[in-house]
């Protein structure tokens, strides 16, 4: 489909950059955990935006030798290699000052000729993903895209840069609020787990009364705090609280299985089915399978409910021991164990903010309990919790309920915005559906 208007457009001949960095020398030995400097690798680099998660930062010499790969802002990121090849994002301004290293290109267009946002989007769109995928396993054993590919890429787009940059500004709308969205949630889960932290870990009431001094905290909660300790199996707790096994606190813990993959219709039904990857989200409210009914009665996958903690027993890198909130109904497969709180003795939230902290801790006794390291529901059940008097788990659960049903409607809402954009961004780009229409949909003006 074509329009008035639109023109084909060379990266060499309207980029102004293109061009990848380096690993200073000394390697991961020169790493900082913080500094002036950020150096941008590949894991950084996501179709839906920029990660933080394991950014590296540099000295101000190494960040000098690598002077010529300055990221600046409106840079567009490309990952060149490896099985995260064809990512692309645009750089976070609150990172800069910033490098990359070889496996990330920036690539920098001329503002007067192609907007830098109307080319991530072209990027990142289904058809183009899709070609940079194939270009770069044609050239050896290794995914890479190479710099006179990337040259020789090729764009359409409208003549008017103006109309390029609505079109931008169209889906970063979608991208804002999916952003907003989740930086609240990141704030509603801090503030539960400082919450948590203060009263079960630290136990602040429990000393502030212990040694005369306020609380802090309305009357009626803080009059359900003892104010002396006791000894117990895992130190000093408080007073009238308990140290009990996992397995005596919950309800049930069991872990599911997977249906042959070999089986066509046991796959793409109407039941979501969980895989230890996806514990990589707190909150789960959507899974990336489906199974059929004949899936679950041929496999031993079993159902957690909604409210369910799951902890990933098994998975590469740093999957095992991540603990996530289910937030819907869904099957699980055998890398993964359900713990489903005991009502009359704990609640749901309780139950998970004491097991998402417990990351090291789960790392650690998995890697002793076999060679391969896994936890196992025996594993768990064995390991010790505090259980405090039941009156103050459901104080807890009354102030954390409301900010995480907050977190559980941003999430659908998300997913409803993301759904839109992925619908929209392929029309936009290749002309199909002009800006007019699409801020209709979107709810702006541009």
């Amino acid at each position: 489909m074509s329009y008035d208007g639109w023109t084909q457009l060379r990266f060499g001949d309207v980029c102004t950059k293109i061009g990848s960095g380096a690993t200073p020398r000394g390697g991961g030995e020169v790493y900082l955990t913080r500094g002036t400097y950020a150096l941008i690798r590949s894991q950084n680099i996501h179709n839906d935006g920029f990660h933080r998660d394991g950014l590296a930062f540099i000295g101000d010499e190494h960040a000098a030798e690598l002077d010529n790969v300055e990221v600046r802002s409106a840079d567009v990121l490309l990952n060149i290699t490896g099985d995260s090849v064809a990512r692309c994002c645009m750089v976070d301004d609150s990172v800069l000052p910033a490098r990359v290293n070889q496996h990330v290109t920036i690539v920098r267009p001329d503002p007067k000729k192609l907007d830098p946002y109307f080319l991530r989007y072209f990027l990142i769109s289904p058809s183009m993903q899709g070609k940079m995928l194939s270009w770069a396993g044609s050239g050896g054993t290794r995914n890479a895209l190479t710099k006179a590919m990337i040259e020789s890429f090729e764009v359409r787009a409208p003549k008017d840069v103006k109309e390029q940059s609505a079109i931008g500004t169209v889906l970063r709308t979608l991208d804002d609020r999916t952003v907003l969205n989740c930086q609240m949630n990141e704030t509603l889960e801090g503030m539960a787990r400082a919450l948590f932290k203060s009263w079960f870990v630290d136990f602040d009431p429990v000393r502030a009364k212990a040694e005369a001094r306020d609380t802090g905290l309305p009357t009626r909660i803080a009059d359900l705090f003892p104010d002396s300790f006791e000894d117990s199996e895992v130190g000093e707790i408080p007073t009238g609280w308990q140290a009990r096994q996992l397995g005596d606190v919950c309800e049930r813990i069991f872990s599911g299985g997977t249906p042959s993959t070999t089986v066509r219709d046991y796959w793409g039904g109407k039941l979501p089915w969980l895989s230890s990857g996806e514990t990589r989200a707190k909150f789960i409210t959507s899974t990336e399978k489906s199974i059929t009914e004949k899936g679950v009665q041929n496999s031993s996958t079993r159902l957690a409910r909604a409210g369910a903690t799951v902890v990933a027993s098994a998975g590469q890198g740093n999957t095992r021991g991540q603990t996530s909130m289910l937030m819907l109904d869904t099957y699980i497969n055998q890398s993964v164990v359900a713990l489903l709180a005991d009502k009359a003795k704990t609640t749901d939230h309780y139950l998970f903010f004491d097991l998402a902290r417990r990351y090291e801790e789960f790392r650690r006794v998995s890697d002793g309990h076999s060679s391969r390291g896994s936890l196992t529901t025996k594993l768990l059940a064995g390991l010790t919790t505090v259980l405090p008097q039941r009156h103050v788990v459901l104080a807890f659960d009354s102030v954390v309920a409301p900010l995480i049903q907050r977190i559980a409607a941003s999430l659908h809402e998300t997913n409803l915005l993301s759904g839109l954009r992925d619908t929209l961004l392929p029309k936009l780009i290749s002309g199909e559906l002009r800006v007019r229409d699409a801020e209709r949909i979107v709810g702006v003006h541009v």
